[in-house]
């Protein structure tokens, strides 16, 4: 199944490089961390597909602590938002997509979550560090490296990111995906 869901993706990665149209302007929010706290709080109704997939990302943690990344990926690939057939897979230390030239270490285990077609501009990341502080500065590496234009065609319209203790979310998109 990983090398069904690997392979699906690289032919969605190399038609979107030979397949380009214009992009889009480009519109970053700025990263939000979060605690366990702030998520028991009352929270605003989310504006944006990455706000919504964040708090989805806090509720699965909220109730289950022990998840790994890869059922949290999986988890919110069944978010009713997304519109789209995804794959979720783990990833390594190093050089991951979205991310200009720097090698993304610190995390114990990484998942990358995206859309099959490749011309959608979406990725996102669930990593399980150490600890909290870990996690914070993991979330720090993401957010000043992150190129919302890293699939070429198409720009990600925000940059949204945040922490549970350990765990860390961080996803660019479109603030919609509907049309």
């Amino acid at each position: 199944m990983k090398k069904l869901v690997c392979l699906l993706l690289a032919g969605a990665m190399f038609a979107s490089i030979t397949g380009c149209g214009a992009g889009t302007a480009k519109e970053t929010t700025a990263a939000e961390t979060t605690t366990m706290e702030e998520t028991t709080e009352a929270r605003k109704e989310p504006e944006t597909l990455g706000e919504a997939l964040l708090y989805d990302f806090e509720d699965r943690v909220a109730e289950n602590a022990d998840a790994t990344a890869q059922e949290l990926a999986e988890g919110i690939l069944t978010n009713e938002l997304l519109l789209f057939q995804g794959g979720a897979m783990p990833v390594e230390e190093g050089f991951l997509t979205g991310f200009d030239n720097v090698e993304v270490t610190g995390f114990e285990e990484g998942v990358m979550f995206a859309p099959m077609i490749g011309t959608i501009p979406f990725v996102g990341y669930v990593f399980d560090t150490a600890d909290a502080e870990s996690a914070e500065a993991l979330v720090t590496v993401l957010t000043e490296n992150a190129n919302p234009r890293w699939n070429i065609c198409t720009e990600a319209e925000e940059t949204i990111s945040g922490t549970v203790e350990d765990k860390v979310f961080f996803v660019m998109c479109p603030k919609s995906l509907e049309e």
